[in-house]
């Protein structure tokens, strides 16, 4: 079990939970901390991450920046991957195709879902896929993030 997982685990059970344990990956990855995200839900090949609108996101029309709905989608998809991968492996994001099919206002909710394979010996590349959505459930993007997952070196 990841790290990650094992403290969400523990963190969700409390009172506020979630928001620490928000606060700690923010801290952990400070990038992530620009569009202040919620984790609402993780475990192995899923993750639920929400985020306000606020003007610190916005565009030069009012709406949500497209790129802070990407972030949104590499953090869904980033935590859903870790609390899938045996503590053998490692993962990286090598690439990510994104639409952005409406115009975005209000809270949204990135989601990340795929069925987590038997992680093999060797390198490989595998798609998740994560839509974002406003309150209403219209998918405001949905984006396809190939991650390369390969086993760790040896040590020493």
């Amino acid at each position: 079990m990841s790290i990650a997982l094992r403290a969400w685990n523990t963190a969700s059970k409390l009172p506020l939970g979630d928001r620490l344990f928000s606060i700690g990956m923010s801290v952990h990855v400070p990038y992530f901390g620009s569009i202040r995200p919620r984790v609402l839900e993780l475990g192995p090949g899923r993750c639920r991450v929400r985020f306000a609108d606020r003007w610190r996101v916005h565009n030069h029309l009012g709406t949500v920046h497209a790129i802070a709905q990407c972030n949104a989608a590499e953090i869904a998809m980033g935590m859903a991957v870790d609390a899938s991968v045996p503590p053998t492996h490692r993962w990286i994001p090598i690439g990510m195709t994104v639409e952005y099919r409406a115009k975005a206002r209000g809270t949204l909710t990135a989601t990340a879902e795929f069925a987590p394979p038997s992680w093999p010996q060797e390198t490989t590349d595998h798609t998740v896929d994560v839509e974002v959505e406003d309150e209403r459930g219209t998918i405001t993007s949905f984006a396809q993030i190939t991650v390369r997952v390969e086993p760790r070196p040896a040590r020493g």
